[in-house]
């Protein structure tokens, strides 16, 4: 059995130090991502401290990675040929009236 803190194993639950260390940023952008709502937390009592269920924030980064992939895809669409999105060959395009 891992004492806490050791290290060996991360438990179910992280601190808002601990998320914002696996995901490389300050304290208070983790901060921020719970008091808005896009990371789910919860609060241990009514003022006590927030804690991250480690399957959420994997879940959370999952979906920041989906959501970075369509965004990608669509701005890639924006710049596209017109003509290649239309599914039309090249010079079978025809002029409307």
């Amino acid at each position: 059995m891992t004492s806490p803190g050791s290290g060996d194993e991360i438990g179910r639950f992280l601190t808002i130090a601990d998320a914002a260390e696996i995901l490389a940023v300050d304290v208070a952008t983790v901060d921020e991502l719970i008091r808005s709502g896009e990371l789910p937390a919860i609060r241990v009592g009514t003022s006590g401290p927030w804690r991250i269920e480690r399957v959420q924030l994997e879940l959370w980064i999952e979906g920041q990675y989906e959501e970075t992939r369509r965004y990608s895809l669509w701005n890639q669409g924006e710049f596209a040929n017109v003509v290649e999105l239309s599914g039309a060959r090249s010079g079978r395009v025809r002029p409307v009236d």
